[in-house]
């Protein structure tokens, strides 16, 4: 029993995922004013409405051209370094995908692995640095050891999803090295990172989206 995710089900991906980051919008804000200046929920919805605003663009192109255009259209409308961050990131995806019909279990690793090294690198940032990447990074190590171990994608799904919670709620005891936050006094111990929030978030939706379509 494996998923498949086609152009189709990642646009509808897309769809949940906005969902939930427009839906939690003022507990993302509250916690970027914490240690931010409360952009970040903004701009970030933004370019998520963009993107299901041409849903039925996105799902009538091959995984890597509707990635492509993903990324493109939040380096556009993203502001700030989200939205360069982000752009990369589905550019990268895009880049390892060209050819594939479908995503499997081997196929979204690589997506995701490809965006957590685009990220990194364009952000010059690490895990433990208080951002984005302490969800995506955690998600995809646990990932890496789930196909390494032949677990099921039902399990893999879950443990994905857990992992990228997990690593989000741990950057409450990081202390900031990139971002606003470091200009705080605290450096933001003691808040969570709004960015690595929203990618949990993300995450979750993914994992919940491919688990759907096992097969």
């Amino acid at each position: 029993m494996a998923f498949r995710l086609t152009s189709k089900d990642y646009a509808e991906y897309i769809e949940r995922a906005y969902k939930v980051i427009y839906d939690n919008g003022d507990y993302v804000t509250d916690l970027d004013l914490a240690t931010g200046d409360g952009d970040h929920w903004s701009n970030l919805n933004m370019g998520f409405k963009k993107l299901v605003e041409a849903k039925n663009v996105l799902e009538s192109l091959s995984i890597s051209d509707e990635l492509k255009e993903i990324g493109k259209t939040m380096m556009a409308v993203i502001g700030g370094s989200s939205g360069v961050l982000y752009g990369s990131a589905y550019i990268a995806a895009a880049k390892v995908s060209v050819d594939k019909e479908y995503l499997d279990n081997n196929g979204l690793y690589e997506i995701l692995a490809a965006m957590l090294d685009a990220i990194m690198s364009r952000g010059q940032a690490k895990p433990g640095f208080k951002t984005m990447i302490d969800s995506l990074y955690p998600a995809v190590e646990e990932y890496k050891i789930c196909l390494e171990t032949g677990v099921s994608d039902e399990e893999l799904c879950d443990r994905v999803k857990k992992a990228a919670k997990d690593g989000a709620d741990s950057t409450a005891d990081m202390e900031a090295i990139r971002g606003r936050a470091t200009y705080q006094a605290d450096k933001g111990i003691g808040h969570l990172d709004p960015g690595a929030v929203t990618m949990s978030y993300q995450i979750s939706e993914l994992m919940n989206t491919a688990k759907e379509r096992i097969i």
